[in-house]
């Protein structure tokens, strides 16, 4: 005897023995049936068995054994659900195990549940057609031949992609215009209002020793520093230049050599007129950067 028919007579031996050693009383079962027709291998088809007897609940119910039937069917577990009248109803499910040549009439084979109180629900046989997966013999005209050629891959839409991408690029490519647009607008109005950013436009182009030596270089360089001031700029007065002006305070040092070589160069007499040179073209670019970090 295998272990399943064990289990499921000591489950009936204690269903007998809770009744008080009564003798079954064997009822119809009310089942709602699977439908009949329309399977193939590996379809699962369920009954549902209600657990009640001249309407009342009977209680504790066995469980059939699960495993194989016979030829066509394997018996599932069988589980226990509870409707919206609260009534209690059994799932016995059977899964198709094989396959047919033809269209084959089966039968989910005839049950008896034993209950807690000594009835036993008497489950009928219930007939159902199960087919074969494909006919042994394909019709052969037309599209119904026995193999079909492989499907091709669908095509990607790409349509879209192509158009979103072409509304992408439009808009970096606008994006990168206006910003151009403004970056040339700005330099050109700091060109035309900033006093460093003015000068540095007249002697960006200019060799670095002809800058250093051009008179209006260094002219230039005083009347950018006196309107940085908003006075006239000496050597004595370089605080008051760097209090208006802090962003210049790390070109310090550079700013008093260059006053230092103004007066050597414009002030001393002849014989002392040996100036230093001095790194003019240099020093303007160094304060139009910082003059431009400030605007930012």
């Amino acid at each position: 005897m295998s272990f399943h028919k064990r289990c499921r007579c000591a489950t009936i031996l204690a269903l007998a023995c809770m009744a008080g050693g009564a003798v079954a009383q064997t009822v119809p079962a009310t089942v709602q049936q699977p439908r009949a027709f329309g399977y193939t291998i590996g379809d699962v088809l369920e009954q549902r068995v209600l657990l009640q007897a001249g309407g009342k609940d009977l209680g504790n119910v066995a469980a059939p054994s699960v495993g194989r039937t016979g030829l066509w069917l394997e018996r599932r577990a069988s589980r226990v659900e509870t409707d919206r009248e609260g009534r209690r109803w059994m799932v016995i499910g059977y899964q198709i195990v094989n396959a047919p040549q033809t269209l084959m009439r089966i039968s989910l084979p005839a049950l008896k549940l034993g209950t807690a109180t000594g009835v036993a629900l008497q489950i009928a046989e219930w007939p159902a057609s199960v087919g074969p997966l494909m006919p042994s013999e394909a019709f052969g005209a037309g599209d119904l031949q026995p193999m079909r050629p492989d499907r091709d891959a669908p095509r990607a839409a790409i349509a879209p992609l192509r158009r979103q991408l072409e509304i992408a690029t439009g808009v970096l490519i606008v994006t990168l215009l206006a910003w151009t647009g403004w970056w040339l607008w700005r330099n050109h109005r700091e060109a035309g209002r900033l006093p460093f950013a003015r000068l540095w436009q007249r002697i960006r182009h200019v060799d670095a020793h002809d800058a250093d030596t051009s008179v209006d270089a260094w002219l230039g360089l005083h009347h950018a520093l006196n309107e940085t001031a908003g006075h006239v700029v000496h050597a004595g007065a370089l605080t008051m230049l760097f209090d208006r002006a802090p962003h210049l305070q790390p070109l310090r040092e550079r700013i008093e050599r260059f006053y230092r070589q103004s007066a050597q160069r414009y002030f001393s007499p002849p014989s002392a007129s040996s100036v230093e040179p001095h790194a003019l073209r240099d020093l303007c670019r160094a304060l139009y950067l910082a003059e431009r970090r400030r605007q930012r």
